[in-house]
């Protein structure tokens, strides 16, 4: 629902923006300043984003620098777009790579030997006969698990770790053989950035300033953390909109992960860095890359199916109204930026937008941009008729392998599986979260979208969608286009969150239900023997137990939400507990059912058999707490 209604209202700003337009010139920056004021301005009041900063290149020069909003809401101080720092968030990575392929180029690094090469104080730790390569690191295909909760993001700096030190301790678990699924991996980004450091000798933001910053003139760019006092006023300030105000938020440290999205950054800064990376790896006398080698980082190095798009050395394939683009986007709790480089037309445009309702500014602005100055249509595809007769093969509950296996926050993805089944119109309908989109079978396991103008993503180019094959012939995974850096797994039934959550629902559904029933029925209890009364008290030490356990998680979630992603809170590891007590009450109430039935306790075998259901439910709740990895105090910040 939110990506239709953030459509329908884009084409009404569209429609008015381009009426002041007339003329689709990119080339003339009055043209191209009416059309985005027509339309970020709006969106911007609409979805509460308190400022923003965007930049378009063309050729040689910046075409188009302009901020929108303040940078300091108590001061009113206005956005510059020259000086005020945003946070580009993950395009961090960008400069990561970057620098790889200065070390590669100085012969220092070779992408394709074992990273252990380069590291000093520890390993990567071996797993499916084959050793991570840089170029693994590059394309996401380490096969690294995803984890975050408790030290990815930290807002204190004195907690916060050395590059060595953060890749020691927060190593992830390899799940894939390394070259063979994608799965983003902020991880992979740091251990490349300490591989940086250790061959050049210098700490990683030393390295970018020598190296990227001074060379490029981006003297409004900085990898330290915390802020230098130099640029002491510069940062725009994060905000949310909350009860009816924006409210300034802490700064965000990432500490040994600075990065993959630590920078801080001007607008025109990063209009500099784009133009480099359009004119040959140089910028007005600074090079930071021979033509070769940028020519080698953005061409394709990896991709589940050629018919698509897919990854470039650490640039991010994506494609727009036929054209293809190369870049990164980025996401902080208060800032969320792009960056799209047209090679075809000597382009870049660069976004940063503040607040929650910045996301849908940012999403917005390339997709319109193409869709004003560089615009195009093709007809909707013909579904084959015989499609029905293969449909189901590609029906299932799919995850992304980016997502963690072996730790709590393993938890946290049961939100993200997606939805493939059939349509009656010989369609695949394409469902997640609280979006749908169609598909049509336009190859052999390549499907394209039924409907351009339905968005699952908003701002995100949705056009093809791609599936795996093993050996056998069966179907194993699909990539869709937004993230050819993500790939997704087909699982069974037994690994489907929306199955876990249905039990978890009904579980504690009856769970309330036996507390109801003790409390309501405790006279006719008092009836019973000693041993009936105790093999009623153990469904209510396992309906209570569980039942508190799900309101602290509530209740801790609510009062920490994102804190959690820089620090474990005592109430939350106190929290833990109470699985372990569920748990224990489980198999308590296991050995008194067995008693039950061998004894005959119990008034008839009909109160029996709800005793039996209710020890069913309890040793669902253990293997729960044990698949989530929710038992055992498995988290790692």
């Amino acid at each position: 629902m939110l990506s239709v209604l953030l459509r329908l209202e884009l084409l009404l700003i569209l429609a008015a923006s381009s009426a002041m337009t007339f003329a689709a010139d990119v080339d003339n920056p009055e043209h191209v300043e009416s059309f985005f004021d027509g339309m970020i301005t709006p969106l911007m009041g609409a979805h509460n984003s308190a400022s923003g900063v965007l930049i378009v290149a063309k050729g040689d020069r910046i075409l188009f620098a302009k901020g929108y909003g303040y940078q300091d809401r108590a001061n009113r101080i206005p956005v510059n777009p020259e000086t005020t720092l945003f946070r580009p968030g993950s395009i961090s990575k960008l400069f990561t790579w970057v620098a790889v392929m200065q070390q590669v180029e100085r012969g220092n690094l070779n992408l394709d030997a074992d990273v252990n090469e380069y590291l000093e104080t520890f390993q990567i730790e071996e797993a499916h006969g084959r050793p991570v390569t840089l170029r693994h690191l590059l394309t996401h295909t380490a096969g690294f698990e995803d984890a975050s909760l408790g030290f990815l993001i930290g807002v204190d700096e004195e907690k916060m770790l050395s590059l060595a030190d953060t890749m020691r301790i927060h190593q992830p678990a390899r799940i894939n053989p390394p070259g063979v699924q994608t799965a983003y991996s902020n991880y992979g980004t740091a251990l490349s950035a300490l591989i940086v450091s250790n061959v050049s000798g210098l700490d990683y933001p030393e390295y970018v300033q020598k190296n990227v910053f001074d060379v490029l003139q981006m003297h409004d760019s900085t990898f330290e953390q915390p802020l230098p006092e130099r640029y002491a006023g510069q940062d725009a300030k994060g905000y949310q909109f909350e009860n009816g105000r924006y409210t300034e938020q802490p700064i965000e440290l990432l500490g040994g992960f600075t990065s993959a999205g630590g920078l801080f950054s001007s607008g025109v800064d990063m209009g500099k860095f784009a133009l480099a990376i359009l004119n040959n790896g140089a910028y007005e006398g600074g090079r930071i890359l021979q033509p070769e080698t940028l020519a080698t980082t953005l061409s394709r190095a990896f991709a589940h199916d050629d018919r698509m798009m897919g990854m470039a050395l650490g640039f991010i394939e994506t494609e727009q109204n036929g054209i293809r683009l190369v870049g990164h986007g980025g996401d902080m709790a208060n800032f969320h930026s792009d960056l799209a480089i047209d090679q075809e037309n000597g382009l870049a445009i660069y976004v940063s937008f503040a607040g929650d309702g910045g996301a849908l500014v940012r999403w917005a602005i390339v997709p319109a941009f193409y869709d004003e100055f560089f615009p195009s249509s093709e007809p909707p595809p013909v579904p084959p008729g015989d499609f029905a007769d293969r449909a189901d093969k590609y029906t299932g509950t799919y995850l992304f392998w980016r997502r963690n296996f072996t730790l709590i926050d393993k938890f946290l993805w049961m939100t993200s599986a997606i939805t493939i089944s059939a349509t009656e119109n010989d369609e695949l309908l394409f469902s997640f979260r609280n979006g749908s989109k169609r598909y049509v079978e336009i190859d052999k396991h390549l499907f394209r979208e039924a409907d351009s103008d339905v968005s699952i993503f908003p701002g995100l180019p949705q056009r093809l969608l791609s599936f795996q094959e093993d050996t056998n012939g069966e179907i194993t995974g699909a990539t869709i286009d937004p993230w050819p850096f993500m790939s997704m797994q087909k699982v069974p039934l037994i690994m489907r969150p929306a199955l876990s959550l249905a039990l978890l629902g009904f579980s504690l559904t009856v769970f309330l239900a036996v507390l109801c029933r003790a409390f309501f029925q405790r006279r006719l209890d008092r009836r019973m023997t000693d041993k009936e009364r105790s093999a009623k008290m153990a469904e209510v030490y396992v309906a209570s137990s569980n039942l508190l356990f799900f309101g602290a998680a509530l209740l801790v979630l609510s009062v920490y939400g994102n804190t959690l992603a820089w620090s474990i809170p005592f109430a939350f590891k106190a929290m833990l507990v109470l699985p372990v007590i569920a748990s224990l009450a489980g198999l308590h109430l296991l050995y008194r059912t067995i008693r039950v039935w061998n004894t005959g306790l119990l008034n008839g075998i009909a109160a029996r058999i709800r005793h039996s259901a209710v020890t069913v439910l309890a040793a669902f709740m253990i293997w729960f707490y044990w698949y989530w990895n929710i038992i055992g105090f498995q988290y790692a910040g």
